[in-house]
């Protein structure tokens, strides 16, 4: 199941018990928040759950989607990126039991 911001909006305020409006002015506010930091380059870091950080992809050359023979270059750029924390690594690592999934 995923997840949309309508529902997530929906539980912040279920587990918050506070109203949806204040539940989505929250989120959109922390969305907004992570958003012009790492648009500045920089990186957020949220104790136990992961760190949002900006990385710089270098120009590659790539295969023309409608002409296979043909090849593109394809410019760097900057990509957003999320490397998770210890807590939320284990949060999805643990199984309906309660145990420690096996690799």
């Amino acid at each position: 199941m995923a997840l949309n911001k309508t529902q997530l909006v929906s539980e912040v305020a279920k587990r918050a018990e506070i109203k949806k409006g204040d539940a989505e002015k929250a989120v959109t506010a922390v969305f907004s928040a992570i958003a012009d930091e790492l648009g500045k380059g920089g990186k957020v870091t949220l104790v136990g759950f992961g760190t949002f950080s900006v990385i710089e992809k270098k120009e590659r050359t790539g295969i023309n989607p409608r002409d296979p023979k043909k090849t593109i270059k394809i410019p760097s750029r900057k990509a957003p990126k999320f490397k998770p924390g210890k807590t939320l690594k284990d949060k999805v690592n643990v199984d309906t039991g309660g145990k420690k999934k096996k690799k």
